[in-house]
């Protein structure tokens, strides 16, 4: 993963109190863009909003609003949606700052959940990643996220399509919903991975390189990006099978234990991968050993076809007066001869012991 750092980075001040709203990282997004979805078994209503305060006030209690805000640099939209929901400060302050460990915190009336979601880039080489927010209430679900373009369209097609439990449950379904469209979308950057591992691979095995070797190594840093991505994922899919999300109902608990399953087998593709990675490097030097013990083996049986005919040359370019046919007059094509007849016996045997 080749990393993308911006000049437009942003850190919270060292020794700033708990609670301090500053938005830490990169800027992604031109503007802040927010999404609405009402919804019930009966109805859906949905539309863009020019404003903040075209979010409330929420619908009645017996549907279900999702929120969904592209863009984190504008502190003010995220105090206003926090203060609207009665999030809590330390919530608000960890929406912004935008290198959270996925983790799950339960505020009683608001549950919030952050994640790392991945997409790789097989152009590039690249795997994109962004934090993504979760505030989950009674009857209200918050997205926010880095940039637009997100993995959540299928969770909208399907409240579109008004089919299946989604548009019939309540706004903890619709959380379990995006965290599980979350973690799927790890198999496909593992499968994208999975081609690209293959690929150099298959150009370290036939003509490595030190840009082969360095695509190794960019896929190394996906795979751990991912592990350390994954793993606590895992942890907050854990954290809502035991129930300590109040939000969650029981019925929406039996599909989280279908996401932990996933995680776990996202975890262990991760684990093969990296296995596979890190046995590359070996054969990417066992591939540069062979082709140079291929190289250093031509050169030795072409000097050594060379070493007698150097020998007879040697012998007749030595200056005596007396030596034999020195004088004669088909010497020098007789040597010739002998030297191409030598080599031709050296080379047919070379051939016959399969070195060459």
């Amino acid at each position: 993963m080749k990393a993308r750092l911006g000049s437009l980075r942003r850190r919270k001040e060292p020794g700033a109190s708990p609670g301090t709203l500053v938005h830490t990282g990169e800027v992604k997004a031109d503007r802040v863009q927010i999404h609405r979805m009402d919804y019930d078994a009966e109805r859906l209503n949905e539309r863009e909003l020019a404003t903040v305060d075209e979010a409330f006030p929420l619908d009645e209690p017996g549907s279900v609003t999702w929120l969904n805000v592209d863009g984190l640099h504008d502190v003010g939209v995220v105090r206003t949606l926090g203060e609207h929901l009665g999030l809590h400060p330390l919530a608000m302050e960890d929406v912004l700052s935008t290198g959270q460990r996925p983790k799950l915190d339960d505020y009683g009336d608001v549950v919030y959940i952050a994640m790392r979601m991945v997409q790789y880039d097989p152009t590039t080489d690249d795997l994109i990643d962004e934090q993504v927010s979760l505030v989950v209430g009674p009857h209200v679900v918050v997205s926010f996220q880095e940039r637009p373009g997100d993995v959540f369209e299928p969770v909208r097609e399907r409240l579109r399509a008004g089919k299946g439990r989604l548009r019939e449950a309540g706004a903890d379904y619709l959380a379990y919903a995006l965290v599980d469209a979350v973690v799927d979308h790890y198999f496909v950057a593992l499968e994208q991975l999975s081609d690209a591992i293959e690929d150099v691979s298959e150009e370290i095995l036939h003509s490595p390189d030190p840009a082969s070797l360095e695509r190794v190594h960019d896929l190394k840093r996906s795979l751990v990006f991912m592990r350390k991505s994954i793993w606590p994922l895992r942890e907050v899919a854990s954290k809502l099978v035991r129930g300590e999300a109040s939000l969650f109902q029981p019925d929406t608990l039996v599909f989280v234990r279908d996401v932990y399953d996933h995680a776990v087998q996202v975890i262990d593709t991760v684990e093969s991968l990296r296995d596979i990675v890190a046995g590359m490097h070996d054969i990417y030097l066992s591939s540069l050993s062979h082709r140079m013990n291929e190289v250093m083996k031509v050169l030795t049986i072409i000097a050594t076809i060379f070493i007698p005919l150097t020998f007879i040359a040697g012998i007749y370019g030595m200056n005596f007066q007396y030596m034999p046919e020195l004088q004669w007059r088909w010497g020098y094509f007789v040597a010739l001869g002998i030297m191409a007849l030598i080599a031709a016996v050296m080379v047919v045997l070379f051939r016959r012991k399969r070195w060459l």
